[in-house]
Protein backbone atom coordinates (compact mmCIF):
# COMPACT_ATOMS: atom_id res chain seq x y z
CA UNK A 1 0.00 0.00 0.00
CA UNK A 2 1.14 3.52 -0.39
CA UNK A 3 0.98 6.75 1.03
CA UNK A 4 -1.24 7.96 -1.43
CA UNK A 5 -3.93 5.70 -0.63
CA UNK A 6 -6.34 6.25 1.71
CA UNK A 7 -7.29 3.03 3.97
CA UNK A 8 -10.69 2.95 5.60
CA UNK A 9 -10.97 4.91 8.73
CA UNK A 10 -13.11 2.57 11.46
CA UNK A 11 -15.25 5.13 13.07
CA UNK A 12 -16.41 4.33 16.85
CA UNK A 13 -19.82 3.80 17.56
CA UNK A 14 -21.57 6.18 20.20
CA UNK A 15 -23.64 3.45 21.66
CA UNK A 16 -24.76 4.63 24.86
CA UNK A 17 -23.98 1.99 27.84
CA UNK A 18 -26.94 0.55 30.27
CA UNK A 19 -27.21 2.83 33.09
CA UNK A 20 -25.85 1.15 36.23
CA UNK A 21 -29.00 -0.81 37.76
CA UNK A 22 -29.41 0.61 41.14
CA UNK A 23 -29.20 -1.83 43.99
CA UNK A 24 -31.97 -2.14 46.32
CA UNK A 25 -32.01 -2.66 50.13
CA UNK A 26 -33.78 -6.39 50.46
CA UNK A 27 -37.28 -6.20 52.88
CA UNK A 28 -35.62 -8.16 55.42
CA UNK A 29 -32.30 -5.85 55.48
CA UNK A 30 -34.41 -2.94 55.75
CA UNK A 31 -36.95 -4.70 58.56
CA UNK A 32 -33.25 -5.59 60.49
CA UNK A 33 -31.89 -1.87 59.98
CA UNK A 34 -35.11 0.20 60.80
CA UNK A 35 -35.72 -2.29 64.63
CA UNK A 36 -32.15 -1.02 65.18
CA UNK A 37 -32.84 2.52 64.25
CA UNK A 38 -36.12 2.70 66.53
CA UNK A 39 -34.37 0.95 69.49
CA UNK A 40 -36.61 -2.15 69.75
CA UNK A 41 -33.48 -4.31 68.77
CA UNK A 42 -30.19 -3.84 70.61
CA UNK A 43 -28.23 -6.08 68.97
CA UNK A 44 -27.72 -7.11 65.45
CA UNK A 45 -28.22 -10.76 65.96
CA UNK A 46 -31.56 -10.29 67.88
CA UNK A 47 -32.60 -7.41 64.59
CA UNK A 48 -31.45 -10.55 62.37
CA UNK A 49 -33.56 -13.02 63.89
CA UNK A 50 -36.73 -10.60 64.55
CA UNK A 51 -36.09 -9.87 60.40
CA UNK A 52 -35.62 -13.59 59.36
CA UNK A 53 -32.13 -13.18 58.76
CA UNK A 54 -28.88 -15.14 59.85
CA UNK A 55 -26.50 -12.56 61.88
CA UNK A 56 -23.47 -13.40 59.36
CA UNK A 57 -26.06 -12.35 56.27
CA UNK A 58 -26.68 -9.07 57.90
CA UNK A 59 -23.32 -8.35 59.01
CA UNK A 60 -22.21 -8.79 55.64
CA UNK A 61 -24.93 -6.96 54.25
CA UNK A 62 -24.47 -3.87 56.31
CA UNK A 63 -20.95 -4.34 54.60
CA UNK A 64 -22.38 -2.77 51.26
CA UNK A 65 -22.26 0.28 49.40
CA UNK A 66 -25.93 0.27 49.28
CA UNK A 67 -26.87 -0.66 52.55
CA UNK A 68 -24.47 1.83 53.97
CA UNK A 69 -25.86 4.63 51.59
CA UNK A 70 -29.79 3.60 53.33
CA UNK A 71 -28.55 3.31 56.59
CA UNK A 72 -26.92 6.72 56.71
CA UNK A 73 -30.64 8.41 54.97
CA UNK A 74 -32.53 6.88 57.65
CA UNK A 75 -30.11 8.18 60.53
CA UNK A 76 -30.17 11.25 58.96
CA UNK A 77 -34.22 11.16 58.82
CA UNK A 78 -34.27 9.88 62.45
CA UNK A 79 -32.10 13.06 63.80
CA UNK A 80 -34.07 15.37 61.40
CA UNK A 81 -37.30 14.43 62.98
CA UNK A 82 -36.00 14.63 66.61
CA UNK A 83 -34.93 17.84 66.30
CA UNK A 84 -37.72 18.95 67.35
CA UNK A 85 -38.57 17.33 70.86
CA UNK A 86 -35.14 17.92 71.35
CA UNK A 87 -35.29 21.52 71.68
CA UNK A 88 -39.21 21.58 73.57
CA UNK A 89 -37.09 19.34 75.72
CA UNK A 90 -34.65 22.10 76.39
CA UNK A 91 -36.75 24.55 76.87
CA UNK A 92 -39.03 22.96 79.64
CA UNK A 93 -35.88 22.28 81.60
CA UNK A 94 -35.10 25.89 80.92
CA UNK A 95 -38.59 27.08 82.49
CA UNK A 96 -39.24 23.90 85.15
CA UNK A 97 -36.14 22.00 85.62
CA UNK A 98 -36.07 21.79 89.54
CA UNK A 99 -32.14 22.61 89.79
CA UNK A 100 -30.83 25.81 89.11
CA UNK A 101 -27.54 24.52 87.77
CA UNK A 102 -29.26 22.43 84.95
CA UNK A 103 -31.18 25.80 83.93
CA UNK A 104 -27.91 27.85 83.69
CA UNK A 105 -26.68 25.07 81.39
CA UNK A 106 -29.25 24.99 79.22
CA UNK A 107 -29.03 28.89 79.36
CA UNK A 108 -25.69 28.77 78.46
CA UNK A 109 -26.18 26.02 75.71
CA UNK A 110 -28.70 27.94 74.20
CA UNK A 111 -27.02 31.17 74.51
CA UNK A 112 -23.98 29.32 72.64
CA UNK A 113 -26.16 27.74 69.88
CA UNK A 114 -27.38 31.50 69.12
CA UNK A 115 -24.14 32.51 68.50
CA UNK A 116 -23.40 34.69 72.29
CA UNK A 117 -20.63 32.56 73.72
CA UNK A 118 -19.41 33.54 77.10
CA UNK A 119 -15.62 34.67 77.50
CA UNK A 120 -13.27 32.57 78.36
CA UNK A 121 -12.54 32.62 82.17
CA UNK A 122 -9.02 33.80 82.26
CA UNK A 123 -6.23 31.40 83.55
CA UNK A 124 -4.36 32.43 86.89
CA UNK A 125 -0.71 31.98 86.49
CA UNK A 126 1.56 30.59 89.49
CA UNK A 127 4.78 31.75 89.88
CA UNK A 128 6.50 29.58 92.30
CA UNK A 129 10.12 30.36 91.45
CA UNK A 130 11.78 27.36 91.73
CA UNK A 131 15.01 27.45 89.96
CA UNK A 132 17.28 24.40 89.01
CA UNK A 133 19.34 22.93 91.16
CA UNK A 134 22.83 23.02 89.26
CA UNK A 135 23.62 25.12 85.79
CA UNK A 136 25.98 23.59 83.51
CA UNK A 137 27.82 27.01 82.50
CA UNK A 138 29.63 26.09 78.98
CA UNK A 139 30.95 29.50 78.07
CA UNK A 140 34.18 29.07 80.56
CA UNK A 141 35.97 25.98 81.23
CA UNK A 142 37.32 27.25 84.43
CA UNK A 143 33.27 27.28 85.88
CA UNK A 144 32.29 24.03 85.54
CA UNK A 145 29.80 23.67 87.20
CA UNK A 146 27.62 26.27 89.63
CA UNK A 147 25.16 25.73 92.75
CA UNK A 148 22.21 27.78 92.33
CA UNK A 149 20.26 26.52 95.05
CA UNK A 150 18.34 28.50 96.90
CA UNK A 151 20.00 28.66 100.46
CA UNK A 152 22.41 26.70 99.79
CA UNK A 153 25.03 25.68 102.17
CA UNK A 154 28.66 27.83 101.69
CA UNK A 155 31.81 25.70 101.43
Amino acid sequence: MTDEQKLPVQELTNTDAKPARERRVSPRVRHAIDLLLSGECRLKKDAAAKAGLSPERLSRALKESHVVAYLSAQTHVLLAQSQAPAAATMLRLLDQAKSEHVQKDVAIHLLGIAGHKPTADPVAQVNINIKAGYVIDLSEPEDRLRDVTPNAPVR
